[in-house]
């Protein structure tokens, strides 16, 4: 049976982004989870002003996107950003939580696939973010794996991003996006890369020397008529990587940690993350804010591809 469409009034786009639309300007999504979820306040608010400034730079309009008041909005504004970096009683809301908070008209972060499911439904096509959610480890056992990865296999948006974050099971992550035929592209490397750090050890599917290129492909798999999304995965730039050995142990140590508090679900990638960014002296927050800007610039420039 086939879906009927979206209830437009569930659906709020700022004029500015509408009309870049509806010209056929680029236009590049943001998720919003990252800053309630996934970075200290005031730190989180400069960021999501110049991730922004930073897509603008590059010849594209941004949009943050987030649930408001039970809406999808498609960009936030500053009175928007304050909400969600302040972080009071802001859910993070994924594919399934989205009918709760429009039913209860509640305010929540958008994770990769809420973002996706909501850039599709406003026609934007390129979507930056830091990394994507996968296969937990011991997901084999657990059947800890993210929405990100089903939404990559059915919605079309292409994700940039610095591969999945280091806190995952890459391999495993790269079999599932594989097994649902979601094309893996590098930007200039065959390395996949692991968030922090250039290479995780694994191979991505096609190397991809320019922006150009990842929207040929890009555009080919839309035009060939093949549902689903694409993985642009994004080394972070060499002077903001992070040591492998180093990262690694200090994912060990904060995965033992999250086991020994009993975290899992929706709580384990934000109690990881701000465990790492302790461990490292803010090292990895560093990092971590420096990669999604290098994002945000290569999203915005195959979405400026993808407009030719």
């Amino acid at each position: 049976m086939k879906q009927p469409p979206p209830d437009s009034s569930l659906l709020r786009i700022l004029p500015e982004i509408r009309d870049a639309l509806a010209a056929g300007r680029p236009v590049v999504a943001l998720e919003s989870t990252i800053i309630s979820h996934g970075m200290p306040y005031p730190e989180n608010l400069a960021f999501a002003a110049e991730v922004e400034n930073v897509i603008r730079a590059a010849g594209a309009v941004p949009a943050t996107l987030a649930v408001i008041d039970g809406r999808c909005q498609v960009g936030c504004g500053p009175d928007e950003l304050a909400i969600l970096a302040r972080g009071e009683n802001i859910a993070k809301v994924s594919r399934r939580d989205l009918p709760v908070l429009a039913a209860r008209r509640q305010t929540g972060a958008t994770t990769v696939a809420a973002t996706m499911i909501i850039a599709a439904m406003a026609g934007i096509k390129v979507f930056a973010t830091g990394g994507i959610g996968g296969v937990h480890r011991h997901g084999e056992s657990t059947m800890d794996i993210s929405a990100d990865l089903q939404e990559l296999a059915h919605t079309p948006v292409a994700v940039v991003c610095a591969g999945c974050k280091s806190i995952l099971d890459i391999g495993r992550t790269l079999e599932y996006l594989e097994t649902f035929g979601v094309p893996v592209l590098c930007m200039g490397s065959t390395h996949f890369p692991a968030f922090y750090c250039k290479e995780s050890g694994y191979e991505a599917d096609t190397a991809c020397p320019t922006p150009a290129d990842a929207a040929s492909i890009i555009r080919a798999k839309w035009d060939l008529g093949l549902g689903g999304g694409v993985l642009v995965a994004n080394p972070i730039p060499d002077q903001y990587a992070m040591d492998p050995a180093r990262m690694n142990a200090v994912i060990e140590q904060a995965l033992a940690e999250a086991d020994r508090r009993h975290i899992h679900g929706k709580a384990i990638t934000p109690f990881l993350l701000a465990w790492i960014k302790d461990a490292t002296g803010g090292d990895s927050l560093a990092s971590n804010i420096q990669l999604a800007y290098h994002n945000a610039r290569t999203a915005a420039q195959i979405a400026v591809e993808l407009c030719k």
